[in-house]
Order: structure tokens, then sequence, then C-alpha cells
């Protein structure tokens, strides 16, 4: 007899459905696994026929044949021990093979029967639904994150034994309650904590505003990391396909916090300086999202920016423009998202107190040795580039009161409300996304504008890309202040956060 138990894998980020085919013949014992697996699945006989056993259940001795269909993709991980044992039982009498082809199995055998919970439910769940099948039976510890799929109808299952009770008597559905599949941390960060920087603030408001990629740079102890961190307080909120979005991709990389949560606030992630360029970028032997992806719809903030290796620093490149990441293998290639926000933040020179002639010993030499570990190339493509000035003491000890995060974000909201509705028919939310079609219909200059950044382009030595950056930015200051043309004001007010390109020029 043979069986035929629906189940999925990965791919990147998105699942898709594996049929695993079990025959049951006469002849030698044996037990194969067939359909291109790696070492954890063909580990699955062992997990499978002791877990059986130690059910209560017969074992049949005899030819067991598996086959994990399609037959040429690489099959990975113990995600396919459930659904190998339920295709035994079903060959073996135990269970109907037609009460249990509409359902779809997921789970990790443990020894004595209990099935574990595995990475990546979700987009399998996710991905399985919109192809047409409904229910789905999963491992206890991941019903929340299997219940993220509204629709579908998930059905919990501990172990093996209650496996066969289930399709003797049918349980309802699981169905969470909408507080028990949201799990978002409470950020205690505000800007209102930031004394003084006001033309810090500003730029971070436009580049949360446009989603634009920023680079601050000052001496240490400035507050750069203090308002890197703030960034995400001010940034427009989550939509759901967004959240569902990332939580796929924390789930295939297995960091959901008890499996049970959805993502709704925008992921920070903030890698050491000491991390390789295949951990920004994801793969491995089982191939998992890097930080970039993690970072998806988020901020990825690079502190110390020139201390990054520069083959890490220069595969960041690609993604920035194209918001995907693509890991190339022998047997196949994977595409991760990777739509972030880089936020970084660096020294002016080794010592960190540039044209501080009291503190400053650096030579020109050690400075351009220290500003040439980032490329012109990356740098052109970084839209914001402030300064940071050190802080004073009046401003620490001012009792001012400083403007909130909430009150910032909602100038925010409302510049990207602006833009949602003027790119609506354009498959764009942000003006950090415009392409040059794009650019020419939406930021056009009257003569004056185009004087002033002529001579921009001219005296900072801009690339085609610098000369865009300026346009997409200044017409989200556009944005924030409700014009619907850009204005020399707004020119006037981005060109100075390029001049950084000609003063720390890369040697």
């Amino acid at each position: 007899m043979v069986s035929i138990i629906k189940s999925s894998s990965i791919a990147g980020v998105d699942g898709f459905t594996v049929n695993v085919e079990t025959d049951i013949s006469n002849g030698l014992p044996a037990f194969d696994i067939v359909g291109l697996p790696d070492s954890a699945v063909k580990e699955s006989r062992e997990r499978v026929r002791t877990a059986i056993k130690n059910s209560g259940l017969d074992f049949p001795v005899k030819r067991i044949t598996v086959n994990l269909a399609p037959a040429d993709i690489k099959k990975e991980g113990p995600l396919f021990d459930l659904p190998i044992a339920a295709g035994i039982l079903v060959c073996s009498g135990i269970i109907a093979q037609k009460k249990i082809s509409d359902f779809m199995l997921i789970g990790e055998l443990s020894l004595d029967g209990t099935i574990k919970s595995v990475n990546g439910v979700l987009p399998m769940v996710y991905s399985a639904y919109q192809n047409g099948i409904k229910k789905f039976i999963v491992p206890v510890e991941n019903r929340y994150e299997a219940a993220l799929a509204k629709e579908a109808e998930i059905y919990p299952i501990k172990n093996i034994t209650k496996l066969v009770e289930f399709f003797k008597s049918p349980d309802k559905a699981f169905k969470a309650d909408e507080k028990e599949i949201t799990n978002e941390d409470e950020n205690t960060f505000d800007f209102s904590d930031v004394k003084g920087q006001e033309n810090v603030k500003r730029a971070m408001e436009i580049a949360a505003a446009g989603y634009h990629n920023i680079l601050m740079i000052g001496p240490p102890g400035s507050g750069k990391t203090m308002l890197a961190k703030r960034l995400p307080t001010i940034m427009p909120e989550l939509t759901f396909e967004e959240s569902i979005e990332i939580t796929k991709i924390y789930s295939v990389a297995g960091l959901l916090r008890n499996n049970s949560s959805l993502i709704k606030s925008r992921p920070f992630r903030s890698p050491h300086h000491t991390i390789s360029a295949a951990a920004l970028t994801g793969g491995g032997r089982i191939p998992k999202p890097g930080e970039i992806s993690l970072s998806h719809k988020g901020i990825l903030f690079l502190d110390e920016l020139p201390e990054f290796q520069r083959n890490a620093l220069e595969i960041l490149r690609q993604p920035m423009e194209e918001r995907t990441v693509t890991i190339a293998r022998v047997n196949s290639t994977i595409t991760y998202p990777a739509d972030f926000m880089l936020v970084a933040a660096m020294n002016p020179c080794p010592c960190g107190y540039f044209g501080d002639g009291d503190k400053c010993r650096c030579t020109q030499n050690e400075i351009a040795k220290y500003r040439g570990k980032i490329s012109g190339p990356l740098l052109d493509r970084i839209d914001i580039q402030v300064e940071v000035s050190a802080i004073k003491y009046d401003d620490l000890e001012s009792s001012k009161k400083e403007e909130s995060s909430e009150e910032i974000r909602k100038r925010v909201i409302k510049a990207h409300n602006i833009q949602l509705e003027r790119y609506k028919n354009d498959g764009i939310q942000f003006n950090s996304q415009l392409t040059p079609p794009l650019i020419e219909k939406y930021c056009a200059l009257e003569s004056k504008e185009k004087e002033i950044i002529k001579m921009a382009f001219d005296r900072l030595g801009l690339s085609a890309r610098g000369y865009h950056k300026i346009l997409k930015t200044a017409r989200t200051v556009a944005d924030l202040e409700g014009s619907e043309n850009i204005t020399s004001k707004h020119l006037l007010e981005v060109i100075q956060y390029r001049s950084l390109d000609r003063k720390y020029s890369i040697q």
C-alpha cells in the first residue's frame, strides 16, 4: 500500500509543498528515504522507528520506502519526522488515508513520540494555505505561530498517540486570541531623552519620513547611538502584511520568542563590527537569513562603521539598491528580502576628536587611512550625511522640554500618508524607492531650483546617484511641509546633508 501525506519545506522565506510518499512491501526489512534528503532527514529513520515503538504501536518489520516529492529539490531538517511516521501508520492501517488526505503535517519527533517544535512553521502554513490547503497539524509549541495564518484550521498535536486518537475522534480547530499571538516589546526609548542635537533630530525625521539611509559623523559621547536607537519610535507603523513578512523571516531564522510572536514593531538590528560578510547576507550549510534580512522593513544600525570588514561593507551595496539579497549555491539559488534602512555612525578620525587641537593628534595619513575604509560607492548610497557635534554643558543642564517621539511621529506619518497616496499606482511606499522615471515625474524643478542643484553638483563632485539622492530627499522635505513642489528652501536644506561628501571625502 502507498500513502501520501502532505508536508512542507522552506525555500528562502517561503514554503513549498512536499508530498511524503510511503510504501510498505514484503521483503527483507529495510527503511529507505529518497528524494534528496540531507543528513537530518536521513536520521528520521531512527527517530520515527523508536517514536512509534515507544508510543505503544507496532513498527512494521518490512521493506519501507519513503519518497519526498518533488525529488529534485534538497530537503533539510527534521520537520519531516511527523509526516513520515504518519505515512507508516496509514500503510499499517492504523490511520485511514481518506481522513488524513486534507491535512498538512509538520513536526519533529522525540524518541518517546512527543512532537517537537520546528522553525519556519509560519511561512510553510501561510504558503500552503494560499495554495489551497486548509487544515494543518503542527506541534503544540508552534500553535500560536501557525495561527497567524488566520483563516487556516490549525490542529496542535502533542504526540503520536494523540495523533492516532485525533483521526478516530477529531477535535475542533485551534483558535488563538489576538493578544496571544501578538507579543510586542515595549519600547522605552524616546527622543525627549536627547538634549540638544536639533539638526540631527531634523535629519532623522527626514530619514524616517522617506526611508532614507543616514550616516552620523561625530566625536565619542555625542549621542550617535542614543539617537539611532530612538529612530524606530518615529517611523510609521507596520501594516499587517509587513508584520507577517517580517515574522516569516524570524520564524525561518528561529528567532521568534516562544514561537508565539507577531512582530508589530520595525526591527532594529545592531551587529558588532566583527561580523562576517556571510553573517550579514545570510546563507550557511542550512541557509538562514542574515542581518540585512532580519532588518527587513526596519533599521540596520552599523556603529563604528569604519571598523567593519571592508568586504562586509561592500556586500551591502547591491541589497541597498535591489532591496533583496541572493545567495547562490551549487544546487539552488535563494533570495531573501532585504528592504532595510541603513543607519550608520562613525568618528571623524581614529581618535574621534578631529578638529579639536587640544585632543586630536591624528596625522593626515592616519585620518585618510581611517576614512578610506569606507568606499566612495557605499558613501554615495547614503542619502543623508549629518555631523553630530559634541554636547554642550548648557544643553545638558537645560530645563527645556525636548520634543517627544510621538510629536515627531505625527509629522512623519502625515508625510508618509502623502507618499502612499501619491504612489498608490506606482508600487512603492517611500520617496527613497523612486526610480529615475518616477523622479522625473514627481521631482520636477523650476529654473531657479535647477541652478541650485547644478551648482551643488559641480562643487560637491556628485555622481548621478548622488544627484538623484538629493532630489528624493528634497521630495521628502517638501512632503513634511505639505508642499506640492520642491522649492529652493527644500533643496538647500538637503544639500547641507551632502556637504560631507567634500569635507570628509574618501582619500
